[in-house]
């Protein structure tokens, strides 16, 4: 009787996942096509041969996160959906530029925090009109900066705590056009972005030592909790935030 339940149910699932050329977003964009959804992939890049990843499962579609016409032309692109994954973005401090730098604050925040709620908001009759078990599903990354004061991003930080602010607001005020929205706040997880800083010696050991379950994330940890929060399993789940971080925010 409870088989419908807990079936993954991505067969035919039309999901959209930005920033999905690497990393956690990679990650979340092969499970869904593995679970059987059609998946397109945003990246910044004009066509998906120009990446060394074979892309070849997903549709793929150009983005600027922190450009207004480049979402309006991506919404334009999409006729139907069912998910959106919102994972676009960087710590600007990873890529050698400093968010204490008003302008590149502004950048932070726009990319991570506005740029999410402009996509959101214009796939929002895409979404409504889905009819999964469950409705239509809205998953953003976030990460232990939504959580906690890291000095060296306070714009990154600023805006990923800010989405889960945007994530209780959108499921209240979306809830009754059958859209879930939730977020999942990632620990420290390995990929391309934050390889050379692990890859340092000494670098994990505080993280580690404080990480219950003792080690670094990988990508593929956080796309299993994406997919269960955009399953028919999660039908009764909005406006909540999942740690995916190993008990980092839990220990004292």
């Amino acid at each position: 009787m409870t088989s419908g339940i807990v079936k993954p149910g991505f067969e035919s699932a039309r999901a959209l996942v930005t920033g999905g050329t690497s990393g956690i977003g990679a990650a979340i964009a092969l499970a869904y096509v593995s679970a059987g959804a059609e998946v397109t992939i945003t990246g910044t890049r004009a066509r998906k041969g120009d990446y060394d990843a074979d892309l070849s499962a997903y549709h793929y579609r150009q983005l600027d996160i922190e450009n207004k016409a480049s979402i309006a032309d991506l919404v334009t692109s999409i006729p139907a959906l069912d998910i959106l994954i919102n994972n676009a973005g960087i710590a600007f401090a990873s890529a050698g530029l400093d968010e204490w730098e008003p302008d590149i604050f502004e950048r932070a925040v726009n990319m991570h925090l506005n740029g999410v709620f402009r996509l959101s908001k214009l796939l929002l009759d895409r979404l409504a009109a889905s009819r999964r078990t469950g409705g239509g599903a809205i998953v953003s990354i976030g990460s232990m900066s939504s959580l906690f004061g890291i000095d060296m991003v306070p714009g990154y930080g600023a805006a990923k705590t800010g989405l889960l602010g945007l994530t209780r607001a959108l499921a209240v005020a979306w809830g009754p056009h059958n859209v879930r929205v939730n977020a999942v706040t990632a620990g420290l997880i390995e990929t391309r972005m934050t390889k050379a800083a692990i890859d340092a010696p000494g670098f994990t050991d505080p993280t580690i030592a404080r990480t219950p379950l003792g080690r670094v994330g990988t990508p593929a940890d956080v796309a299993g909790p994406v997919l269960f929060l955009t399953s028919p399993a999660a039908a009764f789940i909005t406006g909540q935030s999942l740690s995916v971080d190993g008990g980092y925010s839990v220990k004292g």
